[in-house]
């Protein structure tokens, strides 16, 4: 059985699973393919946010990371 030694890195925390959708989509219409992690765990009626991550595999991250940041230069 072959085993998947990808391992993915946090490119973005949000506290509104929103920001993440559109930063996962703004990572891929560049081609990166990203995940949301953490979306299903908030508890915002209790007062209690969890981060939502958003994810990118590990080779993608330096991309990912200038993708982002080109982003909030242009805001």
């Amino acid at each position: 059985m072959a085993t998947d030694t990808q391992k993915f890195k946090t490119v973005a925390t949000f506290n509104e699973k929103v920001q993440a959708d559109l930063t996962v989509a703004l990572l891929g219409d560049n081609g990166i393919p990203a995940g949301v992690f953490g979306a299903d765990s908030s508890y915002p009626s209790l007062g209690y946010v969890r981060p939502i991550e958003v994810k990118v595999n590990e080779s993608d991250y330096d991309a990912a990371m200038s993708i982002l940041a080109a982003a909030d230069k242009a805001e």
